[in-house]
């Protein structure tokens, strides 16, 4: 509308202008939306601290307006923009990643928290047969490298430069009053995914991760426990002995689906 002729399509009232009244309209509105991003991000909200969240909110929601029917999808693009924009990144430079510092914990706490929502309202396997245990055990010797094991299709894994589960973990437990200092540094992998309507989240050692990767990319059981011994320092014994057990807790959580012989 022609900001000269905005007062024919709004009226005025006593005290406003036209202008001051559409203004007002959008300075809700982005508060609106604001407020819907600190829902969604409510741990990272407080580890950054209110004022810094929303000035980040805000300069976000004018690269990445609302384009959606839904809010669902309001926050996707938030961490990207965290890692763009990210203090200590040179912007001569923007390919070349900068050092392990605070905002690498701010960002892998973006991501976990709009994963765990992510997995919340993606598809699931609800009301469909996943493998068991016995399942599991049945599966013939001579079949047992070359089988697929396939994870539940909310499978998500993510790898953090910060221990931000932890993190996520703790302040959800504490007095929302509570202040829980930035965790040091420290390589942190996770699984997060969904059973009965219910997000679970639990950490992963690093053959875990890698193993748990290459079968969520269609690796058959033997190419995803090559790729989790080219991640460890474990002997061939003491993998062998662990991925055994690995196996069974993540079929009977509910992590894998089925298996393709």
């Amino acid at each position: 509308i022609d900001v000269q002729h905005l007062d024919q399509v709004i009226h005025p009232s006593s005290k406003l202008s036209a202008n001051d009244r559409i203004r007002v309209y959008a300075d809700a509105y982005y508060g609106r939306l604001i407020d819907c991003l600190a829902d969604e991000f409510a741990v990272l909200g407080k580890a950054m601290g209110e004022e810094t969240f929303n000035e980040f909110a805000f300069e976000y929601l004018q690269n990445y307006p609302s384009k959606s029917y839904t809010l669902a999808v309001l926050g996707a693009k938030f961490p990207e923009f965290l890692e763009r924009h990210r203090p200590d990144r040179d912007p001569q430079n923007p390919d070349v990643d900068p050092p392990t510092d605070w905002p690498d914990f701010m960002i892998g706490l973006a991501r976990l928290e709009w994963t765990i929502g992510e997995v919340f309202d993606a598809a699931g396997v609800e009301g469909e047969p996943i493998l068991s245990v016995d399942d599991l055990k049945q599966i013939p010797s001579a079949a047992w490298q070359q089988a697929r094991l396939e994870p539940v299709i909310c499978l998500r894994l993510l790898q953090s430069k910060y221990p931000v589960n932890a993190y996520f973990s703790t302040v959800k437990q504490v007095d929302e009053s509570e202040v829980v200092p930035m965790p040091e540094p420290g390589e942190e992998f996770v699984a997060i995914f969904r059973r009965d309507y219910i997000v679970r989240r639990f950490e992963l050692s690093r053959p875990q991760y890698a193993l748990l990767w290459a079968l969520q990319q269609g690796a058959n059981v033997m190419e995803a426990i090559e790729a989790a011994g080219d991640a460890t320092d474990m002997s061939d014994e003491e993998l062998a002995e662990s991925l055994s057990h690995w196996f069974e807790s993540w079929t009977a959580a509910g992590l894998i689906h089925r298996v393709v012989v």
